[in-house]
């Protein structure tokens, strides 16, 4: 990129020219007059950024004027409304692709004149990226879809939708896992439509409190649980906060006095909040109007129905009661009298009296979770323990934790662990029950390293919702090796001025580093949630309890989120004090498909 220097190219040799006047105004007048090669925009300003804005102004408004009539399958609006929608969905291209346009600074401020230029036949490669990134959000879509994450499915395919109604090409298709060839404009809206279709509702159970009611919702696609999915309902007055429903279980809160018959819901498509995490894809869907779909509006009865059983729920036990080969404990001791009576005192919301049931860093636990937003027990559960060394593990207390500040409902499952005195010393968030069912399944393992595993990653995993931080600091090893990835832009080559020009940076941090940036973020968000998915464990041959751990993690905090792959190297030795020696994260694969693994370290 030029700036405040020219070339002036005579044969195939540069010249520099320092600001000369008469080779520039001969290289802008000799662009100029070639418009059937050449866009361009001249703009002035009192400093270099201004005048260079009104350059591209112009020079958008070129681009506009030339891909217009590409626009009119998505933008319905007439004359003026259409050539201004036109000319805001190219002005989303002008903080990336647009601004690798050639420029010349003409005068230096404070009177500035800027000159950028492009020349016609690149016009299409402009789009190339964007193009790129919509067919790779597609293909997440399906992923999701097949793992039954419908939340993440809906998403995808929504961004991929909003991305393409912002792309001049109409005919942009993609190769589906089916391996057919599919024409995304009619494809993408077809996808979201059938989700809606296959999606079930029912009522599982309700629980009566005093002034209101929480309806306990059993949520299946084609008659499996949901692992996810986002809705609001119907109080009455407004449309509720967003619920996250997990492993099929869903809650609505109504007053007693909101006496209708039926439930209205809407399944969440768009997540526009979520969206901030990409400045492009926000930019999109800022200046386009959303897409309507009306069968993500659901009515059900408020009555309860009996729960049809699926063939996979005949044929195999729910992972988080038979966890691999280990199963219940048969007999329960003071255990499960003790449970009872938390149970009693989170619903009554009268705490102290089962204080004396807790270890001092237990109950402090306990606090931290009463406090992860406004809990509550959605349902009395079918608790079951199991043996883990010293310890006995309750699995688990599902309960709601809703946050008004972000207008959000997250469902966990909740698991309490008693030392051998018969105290809670601990309590965890829960995984999945398709996270659970991918370690708990692998029987290359013992059935104990199994539940070790289990064990460490909801450990993991609560720790950051309930910002433990000493927690944290204490199974990070003092040498660990911590990478963060992130997405930086760079300057391009001239063979590649108009492509995607995005590379992936990493970051190498000490345990202080990393420790002082995770107290900041503690301090600065209400809440944060982690999910993990689609997990691959390996041991290490260096050591019997050295593992590589990949997951899929998604981050959802007050102010931020984002989606990416965690790799953690750990050493499980010593089952009390687990030790990270690497963590890495990275926004996406790599080209080939892989993420950061036990091979790299």
């Amino acid at each position: 990129m030029l700036n405040r220097r020219f070339f002036l190219i005579i044969g195939s040799l540069p010249i520099l020219s320092l600001l000369q006047k008469p080779l520039t105004a001969q290289t802008v007048e000799s662009i100029k007059a070639n418009r059937l090669t050449y866009l361009w925009g001249e703009g002035n300003g009192i400093t270099i950024k201004a005048a260079d804005q009104a350059a591209l102004a112009e020079i958008i408004g070129q681009i506009s004027t030339q891909v217009e009539s590409n626009f009119e399958r998505t933008v319905t609006e007439t004359d003026n409304k259409f050539k201004e929608m036109v000319n805001g969905m190219v002005k989303t291209y002008s903080n990336a692709t647009l601004n690798n346009t050639e420029r010349m600074v003409l005068q230096d401020e404070p009177d500035a004149i800027v000159f950028r230029y492009v020349k016609r036949s690149e016009i299409a490669r402009i789009f190339e990226s964007r193009k790129n990134k919509l067919i790779e959000l597609a293909h997440s879509g399906e992923t999701a879809l097949k793992n039954l994450q419908i939340a993440d499915a809906l998403r995808y395919f929504y961004w991929s939708q909003t991305l393409l109604r912002s792309h001049p090409e109409a005919g942009i298709k993609m190769l589906s896992e089916s391996g057919s060839e599919e024409l995304l404009v009619t494809w993408l809206p077809v996808q979201i439509n059938q989700i809606f279709t296959d999606l079930s509702f029912r009522v599982d159970s309700i629980e009566n409190n005093e002034g209101y009611s929480n309806y306990i919702l059993d949520i299946q696609y084609k008659n499996e649980p949901v692992r996810n999915l986002d809705y609001t309902y119907w109080s009455g007055q407004d449309w509720s906060n967003i619920v996250s429903a997990k492993d099929g279980m869903g809650i609505v809160e109504l007053s007693k006095s909101e006496n209708s018959a039926t439930i209205r819901l809407k399944a969440e498509y768009s997540f526009e909040g979520e969206a901030n995490i990409d400045l492009e894809l926000r930019d999109v869907m800022q200046k386009l109007p959303q897409v309507p779909y009306k069968d993500s509006y659901i009515t059900i009865s408020k009555t309860v129905t009996p729960k049809p059983e699926s063939k996979v729920q005949k044929e195999t036990a729910k992972p988080a009661n038979s966890v691999g080969s280990i199963h219940p404990l048969v007999d329960m001791g003071k255990n499960d009298s003790i449970m009872k009576r938390v149970i009693a005192a989170i619903t009554s919301k009268n705490y102290s009296k089962v204080q004396p049931f807790f270890t001092a860093g237990g109950y402090s636990v306990f606090q931290s979770l009463l406090q992860y937003g406004n809990a509550r027990i959605l349902r009395l559960p079918d608790l079951k323990y199991f043996q883990y060394g010293d310890y006995t593990i309750c699995r688990s207390i599902p309960m709601s934790f809703n946050f008004k500040t972000n207008n959000r409902t997250f469902i966990e499952e909740v698991v309490f662990y008693f030392d051998k005195e018969n105290k809670i010393c601990n309590i965890t968030f829960s995984l999945s029950d398709k996270s659970i069912e991918d370690i708990a399944l692998n029987d290359t393992w013992s059935p104990e390293n199994r539940l070790l595993l289990i064990c460490f990653l909801e450990n993991y995993k609560t720790a950051f919702a309930l910002k433990r931080y000493d927690y944290i600091s204490n199974i990070f090893s003092d040498d660990a090796l911590i990478i963060t990835g992130y997405v930086t832009r760079v300057n391009n080559s001239p063979d590649s001025r108009y492509a995607k020009n995005e590379i992936v940076r990493y970051n190498r941090q000490t345990k202080t580093e990393y420790l002082k940036r995770l107290r900041y973020s503690f301090a600065g968000n209400e809440f944060i949630n982690l999910r993990f998915a689609d997990n691959t464990i390996r041991r290490s041959g260096k050591g019997n309890d050295v593992y590589g751990i990949q997951i899929k993690q998604d981050y959802f905090s007050t102010n931020y989120g984002d989606s990416g792959y965690l790799f953690l190297l750990v050493d499980l030795s010593d089952t009390l004090t687990p030790q990270i020696h690497v963590r890495t994260w990275q926004p996406e694969k790599n080209p080939d498909g892989s993420i950061y693994g036990l091979s790299d370290f």
